[in-house]
């Protein structure tokens, strides 16, 4: 056992002594270089609603044309009534994600943007707000770390079909 570093030590505060396992190989990787930042776009067209659309493979593309081998690259959803998350993209899961935003943020509530602007779509931009426009993923050797069945996806919250135009930032060496 090691003594991990404590900004509390001396402090009254309960200090732990942590486990450090040596047993399992950690491997550093380290890349140099100038980094290059490139910016492109995955287009799609939806039909809203809490339509669920699968975009790793225009990730992935968009990655493959930089030529960067590691860095992070960055997925945004402009616009307020889009978002981006990761799911295991299957159609139980897109089933139940929509169907939890029903429950937790219904169509058919009161909401005061509907009263100030009359467009209707309130529920679609309190339901962005919660997921959120952004997602950030690692890539190492021109690969996306993401998990064996963790897909990328772009949700469109709003109230009626939409063309989109989602930011892949790509950071890297």
């Amino acid at each position: 056992m090691t003594r991990s570093r404590d900004p509390w030590a001396g402090s009254g505060k309960d200090t732990r002594e942590t486990a450090v396992d040596t047993t399992i190989p950690h491997k550093v990787r380290q890349r140099e270089g100038l980094v290059r930042v490139v910016t492109d776009r995955v287009k799609l067209d939806t039909p809203g609603n809490a339509h669920i659309a699968r975009i790793t493979d225009q990730v992935t593309d968009a990655l493959t044309r930089t030529g960067l081998s590691d860095g992070t690259l960055t997925v945004f959803a402009p616009g307020a009534t889009g978002a981006i998350t990761t799911i295991e993209f299957e159609p139980g899961v897109v089933q139940d994600i929509q169907e939890l935003f029903d429950t937790i943020v219904p169509p058919e509530k009161h909401y005061r943007h509907n009263v100030n602007l009359g467009d209707g779509n309130g529920h679609s931009h309190v339901r962005a707000g919660l997921l959120g426009p952004s997602l950030t993923v690692p890539f190492a050797d021109g690969m996306m770390t993401l998990g064996r069945y963790q897909a990328i996806v772009f949700v469109d919250f709003d109230s009626r079909p939409r063309s989109r135009s989602v930011v892949v930032q790509i950071m890297g060496v």
